[in-house]
């Protein structure tokens, strides 16, 4: 057999590898075409050029197939800098950034910086998508009760979904930041994983996924075979309790229990280094990060 004989084959044996990949995927197009997902997309992961776009990928392929999808996007890692920048130290209290008026200015700019970035992104890879502001009278907060003032940081207590559903109905990727207003027209910043919950409850999703720097939920950090791809909401209790799950990946479960609870069938912790994580996590019969549900 010659050599281009070989490579040929090669090649159909990848196409058909391809081809059997999309047909995997038939059922869940099917199942999933006009439902919405609320994806939130934040912390270091999003300073990354190649992971971002991956990411960005998928969530136009989503649209495309005929899912409405919603982004929610953080910025710590920008707003931090730019903090840093300008002399002012970021404090945080129970995992909450302390927003003061300062740092309330910093908070809109570096977020509205990103909102549009991200959607400068997806429309260049072909995606129809409106960029969404939080606090132009999107999500309206109250400000978060606390064992100390935190500033100008809301909780989330209505959501106008009427102007959200416009957009996804017409076919657009909705990117919305982080951001509140209450009563009296202040803008308040929010925890971007609370907002994510609260607008998958609000909007009645079918799933919640939450892309982090990690694989999912593991028993132990440094195993990946100790990977956990299915747990319930009692599962997860039990794991927090005894703490295996634990630090930074409590607020994150936490957010999905809410979700579930709120009544969306599915939430999901998935590591966006994976390439095509989310294509491979929402389409495939394993998948590759953790999925949480109300019973297993």
């Amino acid at each position: 057999m010659s050599r281009s004989t070989q490579i040929t084959i090669n090649m159909m044996e990848k196409f058909i590898k391809k081809a059997g990949v999309l047909i995997e995927a038939i059922p869940y197009i099917n199942a999933f075409r006009r439902k919405i997902f609320v994806i939130k997309y934040g912390g270091s992961i999003l300073n990354d050029d190649n992971i971002r776009k991956g990411i960005l990928e998928d969530i136009v392929f989503l649209s495309y197939v005929g899912i409405r999808t919603i982004l929610i996007h953080g910025g710590g890692p920008h707003i931090n800098s730019r903090l840093k920048e300008k002399g002012i130290k970021a404090q945080f209290h129970e995992g909450i950034r302390v927003t003061n008026k300062r740092t309330l200015k910093i908070v809109l700019e570096e977020l509205q910086k990103l909102n549009n970035k991200i959607v400068e992104d997806l429309r260049s890879l072909k995606g129809d998508v409106t960029g969404l502001k939080g606090h132009e009278n999107i999500i309206h907060v109250e400000k978060k009760k606390s064992t100390r003032n935190l500033g100008y940081v809301g909780t989330v207590k209505a959501i106008d979904q009427v102007s959200i559903k416009n957009h996804l109905k017409q076919g657009r990727i909705t990117v919305i930041s982080p951001m509140g207003i209450c009563g009296k027209k202040q803008p308040h910043n929010i925890n971007a994983d609370e907002v994510a919950s609260a607008l998958s409850v609000s909007m009645k999703a079918e799933k919640l996924v939450l892309l982090t720097n990690v694989q999912g939920v593991m028993t132990k950090k440094t195993d990946p075979k100790s990977l956990m791809s299915s747990l319930s909401i009692s599962e997860v209790k039990d794991l927090i309790k005894r703490k295996v799950i634990k630090s930074g990946m409590i607020p994150k479960v936490n957010a999905c229990l809410e979700a579930l609870n709120g009544g969306v069938k599915k939430a999901h912790i998935i590591d966006a280094r994976i390439r095509h994580a989310l294509l491979l996590e929402i389409f495939t019969d394993r998948g590759i990060g953790t999925q949480i549900l109300k019973e297993t």
